[in-house]
């Protein structure tokens, strides 16, 4: 029996093709997260409170909606039906990401999205690719764009964020409970038992080899209409080109020079790494992590011998 197809609707409108964008932490979503927030009928989010609660919950728990399809769709779709609403005072609750990137000064009130030729939903929250398999049973129309950046440059800027190295400490690694656990990347025993004895580094790498194994299920499980992958470095090199595949993939006209940012920080450039890690921190990021470096394009510099 088929199952039910529901319709979400927010300020009146059918919510149809919404588009998400996710990827390993710091794998550039943003640039495209920005660009797509500041054009002309689009409304995105980015982490907004009553989506985050379901995003970590699912992220920290896959138990809870594994087996669950239906359930865990339902939950999404309430989530997200209420971080879209657009009110007088709906970007209160906002994090200062989601207003830099709508830009809108600090302090300012009002919402940064209009009702008026409103088409296109999307969010690009943190570690919404844990949802990604959930986000396709709530939206089966759904528009997936994936990010893949160097695990190197990945891992450099990882070890930067203290938000991120926070979820390594013990009392957050629910591994004993969870298992498998793609939050924190471990998959097999092997990858459960060496977990205490990998340095931040190598943590750091498993969480984006997860990601990178989590994007090869997408693209074998979901249609070319509904999911597109985006190299990091062929957006910072060919930004025409991705903006012209991302424009006929979403269904607008985006720009070039949208994805393009003069402030962009050295540890956003392709191959930072090599001077943001260490010797140690490259080796042990090359030793988890890389066959996946290999298999998506990158080259191993041999610090792992």
């Amino acid at each position: 029996m088929p199952s039910t197809r529901h319709i979400l609707i927010v300020n009146g409108r059918k919510v149809r093709q919404p588009v998400f964008i996710i990827g390993a932490p710091h794998s550039g979503t943003h640039l495209l997260a920005q660009a797509l927030k500041r054009s002309d009928g689009v409304h995105l989010t980015i982490g907004q409170a009553a989506v985050l609660r379901v995003i970590y919950a699912f992220a920290r728990r896959p138990s809870i909606h594994n087996g669950r399809g239906e359930a865990a769709a339902s939950v999404l779709r309430d989530a997200f039906g209420q971080g879209w609403r657009i009110t007088p005072h709906g970007c209160l609750e906002c994090v200062p990401e989601c207003r830099e990137a709508a830009g809108r000064p600090a302090g300012s009130v009002g919402p940064c999205a209009t009702e008026r030729g409103l088409s296109i939903f999307g969010d690009a929250s943190p570690d919404l690719a844990y949802c990604a398999e959930a986000l396709t049973d709530a939206f089966p129309d759904a528009r997936i764009v994936q990010f893949i950046r160097d695990g190197r440059d990945v891992v450099s800027c990882m070890l930067r964020d203290q938000a991120i190295l926070s979820w390594f400490k013990p009392s957050f690694a629910n591994l004993d409970t969870e298992f498998p656990n793609p939050f924190f990347g471990v998959e097999t025993e092997q990858d459960r038992e060496r977990w205490p004895e990998l340095s931040l580094a190598g943590k750091s790498a498993l969480r984006w080899r997860g990601a990178v194994h989590q994007a090869a299920r997408l693209r074998h499980t979901l249609p070319a209409e509904q999911l597109i992958t985006v190299r990091y470095e062929t957006l910072l090199e060919r930004p025409a080109d991705t903006a012209a595949a991302i424009s006929a993939f979403v269904g607008l006209s985006l720009p070039a020079g949208a994805l393009r940012d003069s402030r962009l920080p050295a540890s956003m450039r392709a191959g930072s790494w090599r001077r943001g890690l260490t010797p140690d921190q490259a080796a042990d990021v090359e030793k988890v992590a890389g066959e996946e470096l290999r298999r998506v394009g990158y080259a191993l510099s041999g610090a792992a011998r």
